[in-house]
């Protein structure tokens, strides 16, 4: 298994947002995380990828514990070189791009294999100009983020995490700040991930996508995991009426 959460707790302020999250993730596996606005989505991937702690549980990568809840009930995580380790093997794409802004395309894809990976510049230049043209971008090299549409930015933001090579791609709703249009571009490459069986979670709002391309679909409200299980089964047959009541909003 790649990551495993186990009775995963957070809160913002003394408000709790993620309630005893349990779920893991198989190599090859793609899981599609729904839900409605403000059910923790987003605060589950943060913890995920170590950009936010957790306040109680345990987090695994590859079997081994990154974090674990201690016996006062304090979450404890592995020294910050370990740490470096664990974070290795995800990646995530946001829903915003989050490019450097000052770097052209080439230089946003290298920065971080060199800097963190210690890659020399034509290797780390080697991978991204593959990853460019995987992603039908690669005569963007030279160009910088405001040149590009959402679409093309977005799988620039995809390139970027897989020129890592992480173990595990997480994204959160990468499709939400673009057109319909736009939006095609960046699920196909999603797509095309998933029949090269990248490992990866993705957090959307696009149920036909959702349905077609997952191994699993969990969904979440109100900071739990109300329902998971084959697309077929939740969008066909789900069993609980939160469920229900979600997903009839998709079928007007």
């Amino acid at each position: 298994m790649i990551i495993e959460m186990n009775h995963i707790k957070k809160h913002f302020d003394g408000l709790g947002v993620l309630h005893d999250i349990s779920f893991g993730v198989d190599k090859g596996e793609v899981v599609s995380v729904i839900g409605p606005s403000g059910s923790g989505k987003s605060t589950l991937l943060r913890c995920a990828t170590f950009l936010e702690d957790i306040d109680g549980g345990e987090i695994l990568y590859m079997g081994q514990r990154a974090a674990y809840t201690d016996a006062d009930g304090k979450a404890v995580y592995v020294a910050p070189k370990e740490l470096r380790r664990f974070r290795s093997y995800c990646g995530l794409v946001f829903q915003q791009f989050n490019l450097f802004p000052h770097y052209n395309i080439l230089k946003n894809l290298t920065d971080a294999p060199m800097k963190v990976q210690g890659k020399s510049k034509a290797e780390a230049e080697s991978i991204a100009m593959e990853l460019l043209r995987k992603m039908g971008i690669e005569d963007k090299a030279k160009a910088y983020p405001f040149q590009l549409s959402g679409g093309q930015q977005q799988r620039v933001a995809i390139a970027r995490a897989l020129a890592m090579k992480p173990e595990i791609l997480f994204f959160d709703e990468p499709t939400s700040a673009l057109d319909p249009e736009l939006t095609g571009e960046v699920l196909k490459v999603i797509r095309q991930l998933a029949e090269e069986k990248m490992t990866m979670v993705v957090v959307t709002h696009e149920m036909p996508f959702a349905k077609a391309v997952s191994n699993r679909v969990i969904f979440m409200a109100d900071g739990v995991i109300v329902e998971q299980g084959d697309p077929l089964d939740v969008f066909d047959a789900p069993k609980e009426e939160r469920t229900k009541q979600f997903l009839r909003v998709f079928e007007q």
